[in-house]
Formats: C-alpha cells, structure tokens, sequence
C-alpha cells in the first residue's frame, strides 16, 4: 500500500512537472511582445520586376514599415514580404504572413504621373500614398486575425478604416500628401472601369474604387475638418457626404482606441509617431537623411 501511494505521488510530481514545464514553454514563446514584425525582399524571377524591386528596397519600404509598426504587442510574429505572385497584381494576408506582390508596385508605380497634377498632387506621393495604404490594410487583416478582434461589417470595409485611421497617424503633412495620393490611385483604377461596370464587378469582397476613395476621404475630413478643408472647396469629397463625416471618423476612431490601441506600446509609439515622416525637403533637418524618411526622393 505505501508503495503504491509512493509510485501515485511520484507519478502526481513527474505529470504535474511536464505541465509546468509546458506552460513555461508556451508562456515564454507565445507571451504579446512588441516589435514582432519581420520583413523580407524576395528577389523576382521576372526581369520584368528587377527594377522594381531594386528602387523599392534602396527606399527601404519595408524597414520603415517595421518601425512604424514596431509599438504594436502581438502574439506571434508577423511576417511582410514582397515578392512575385505568378502575374497577379495583389497584396494578400494568410497565416501571420503578408505579401505584396511585385506586380501591384509595378502597377501603381506605372501609375505615377510624370509631374505635379491639375490638383497638386506630388507624384511621389501617388506612389508613396498607395502603396503604403495597401501594407496597413493587409496589416488591419493581420490585426483581426492574431488578436481576435470581432468586425462588424464587411472585413474589407473595416480594414480600409483602420488603414485610414493609422496614415492620419503620421502627423498632418504626411497624411494629407498620403491620403490624396491614395485617393488619386483609387480615382485613376475606377476611370479604367469607366461606364461600364458589370453587376458581378459589384459583387465583389471590396468596396469599388471610387466608394474607397470618398470613404478614405471622408475618414481624413471628419478627422480634422480644418486640415482636410480643400477636399470640400475642390470637390473632391461631395458636401451632402462631408456633412457626416465626423460622425464616421468618430466609429472608426471609438472602434481603434477600444480594440487595437490596448495592443500598442503607446510610450514608444508616441516616440516613434513624432518623427517626421515626411522629410523630402531637408534644410531644416540637418540630422535627417533620406534614409530616416517615408517619402525621401531615390537618386
């Protein structure tokens, strides 16, 4: 009998030391941590997108991209690549892994106009604007995956709000060039549909272009309506639209602060969130180089 209460306790001691040891494990390797991001240019077969990828790494996208991110406590890390997609211009989340298909860039890279638009638009920042928008939409997919978050709504509607809502994080210059390039894009993708749009165009997971471009818009103007005044004086956002707008900023804004910001290190996202972002013009910055900044020019 006392050996069997012995073997009992040393078998009690041994299952109650692996559980331990397991919960260890899991608790060292799953813990939420910040700076979980990690990046990678994938080098493109296709000659076709050796340019590409090339300007886009000498930019160092990605690099500016894990910093921006770096405040956010995830599970898990997160993985953004670039890479080629057999053809297909798109940018998709799967698995804790993003990628952004070199296809897309040399899209809206073709997009670029060769100088400043009737409406003042930078054309780096018809590059810039877009391709940086579609990184944090992928990212806002991430979000809803690796922390559970619930989506009221069409899960690409929501991405593109939360998209919205971090570009005006990079402070006001930044946001409006960004925002507008990114509103320029939209534009230019919906006048290649032209007229013509078929029921099942309308099917899709995604808004159409032009409703994306009147609700990033919208977003930006109910944010700061003084910022955003000239979208109303030009046109680009339609009065009877604009007149809600701080209504719709202030879902997505009451939806990011409840969901999202508890997952942020707001400490160092406050440090990181104050640099300038923007800082292609250089004579008052003499401790910045190109290299520290989104949309600094590439010789």
């Amino acid at each position: 009998m006392l050996l069997l209460l012995t073997m009992k306790t040393r078998l009690t001691f041994i299952i109650a030391g692996l559980v331990l040891a397991t919960t260890l494990v899991v608790t060292a390797s799953g813990a939420p941590k910040t700076d979980r991001i990690k990046i990678r240019y994938v080098t493109p077969k296709d000659a076709a997108y050796q340019q590409v990828y090339l300007d886009i790494q000498r930019r160092g996208t990605l690099e500016k991209l894990k910093i921006f991110l770096s405040p956010l406590i995830l599970p898990k890390t997160l993985r953004i690549r670039l890479a080629e997609c057999d053809g297909e211009a798109d940018a998709y989340y799967d698995s804790a892994s993003i990628t952004i298909c070199y296809e897309l860039v040399a899209e809206v890279w073709e997009n670029m106009p060769e100088e400043t638009t009737p409406s003042g638009i930078e054309p780096i920042d018809t590059l810039v604007g877009p391709l940086f928008e579609i990184m944090l939409h992928e990212v806002a997919h991430a979000l809803f995956d690796l922390l559970e978050l619930p989506v009221l709504g069409r899960e690409e509607d929501a991405a593109d709000q939360v998209a919205a809502y971090m570009l005006l994080r990079l402070g006001d210059e930044a946001a409006r060039r960004l925002i507008l390039g990114t509103a320029r894009a939209y534009y230019v993708e919906d006048l290649k549909t032209g007229d013509c749009r078929s029921l099942e165009q309308y099917s899709g997971e995604h808004s159409t272009p032009a409703q994306r471009a009147f609700n990033l818009l919208c977003i930006a103007y109910g944010a700061n309506k003084k910022l955003f005044s000239d979208f109303v004086d030009k046109g680009f956002l339609p009065k009877e639209r604009a007149k809600w707008c701080f209504e719709e900023y202030e879902q997505v804004e009451d939806a990011f602060e409840t969901l999202i910001r508890p997952h942020i290190d707001q400490e160092l996202a406050d440090r990181l969130h104050d640099r300038p972002w923007l800082c292609d013009r250089f004579e008052d910055s003499a401790d910045l180089t190109p290299e520290d900044c989104l949309l600094a020019p590439v010789e």
